[in-house]
Order: structure tokens, then C-alpha cells, then sequence
């Protein structure tokens, strides 16, 4: 199983067609949406993460570029400014994988990078401002 963390950018010629839908119905691919911004009959952009066999992984993205999507690849770092936070444990309640927890009996919020799926919701709760996403995206 192949899996990767992609940025789909939709131009107005194919932002209303059935894109992802086809992704799952013809190349056996699984999706977890992290983000979407879809404007109809405008524009769109989806960060998702891509999961399949590696031949239909390649297929499904071909496609996608074959269709008009641009897909870049995301490397994402998400680091805690240790200096800034207070740890009050906000971020641990929003974190939807489990990257963000707290450490019991000591109380103290701990950070599991390998979990971390960089959807930026820790980023937008904090309100230290101590979670720092960066992307780093590589067109594939």
C-alpha cells in the first residue's frame, strides 16, 4: 500500500467534474480529505491524503494530470515552539490523529510527529501560536 499527502488544484474547466470519484471507482484508491475549498464553476483546491497499490497510485495521478489538475506532493513539518507554549492542552482536544495528546500523570502535552497529518487545525486554536506548519510542496 502506497500512501502520500497530495494538493489538488482544480481550474474552472474541471472543477465540477467527478474527478475524486473516479479515482476510487477506477483505480481501487482510498482518500482522507484534510482540507477542500471548492469554488463551483470557478476554482478548487483539496489537500488529501492518497492511498492505493502503488501501479494504480501511479495510474490515479496520471489521470489527475491528464484531466487538468495540477498535484503536488506535500512534505509537512509541524513543529511546536516550545518557547511560546504554555501547554494548556487546546490543540490535543482538536487534533483529529491523536499527533497532539496528553501525557498523564505529568499533565504535559506531548507531540507525535509520525502522526501528524498537517491539517493546521492545531495551528488555528492555539492561542499561543506555538504549532508552526510548514509546506514544502513538489510538483509531481
Amino acid at each position: 500500500m502506497h500512501a502520500e499527502m497530495l494538493v489538488l488544484r482544480f481550474s474552472r474547466e474541471v472543477v465540477d467534474k467527478p474527478i475524486i470519484y473516479r479515482l476510487v471507482k477506477d483505480y481501487d484508491l482510498e482518500f482522507n480529505l484534510l482540507k477542500a475549498t471548492i469554488y463551483p464553476r470557478k476554482e478548487g483546491l483539496i489537500v488529501m491524503e492518497l492511498r492505493g497499490h502503488p501501479k494504480n497510485f501511479r495510474k490515479g495521478i496520471k489521470y489527475l494530470r491528464d484531466s487538468g489538475v495540477k498535484v503536488q506532493r506535500v512534505a509537512h513539518e509541524v513543529r511546536r515552539n516550545e518557547e511560546r507554549c504554555y501547554q494548556c492542552g487546546t490543540c490535543t482536544a482538536i487534533c483529529p490523529t491523536g499527533a497532539l495528546y496528553i501525557q498523564r500523570p505529568e499533565m504535559a502535552v506531548g507531540f507525535d510527529a509520525s502522526k501528524c497529518s498537517a491539517c493546521e487545525l492545531c495551528c488555528s486554536v492555539c492561542p499561543a501560536r506555538a504549532m508552526e506548519v510548514r509546506l514544502n510542496q513538489s510538483v509531481i
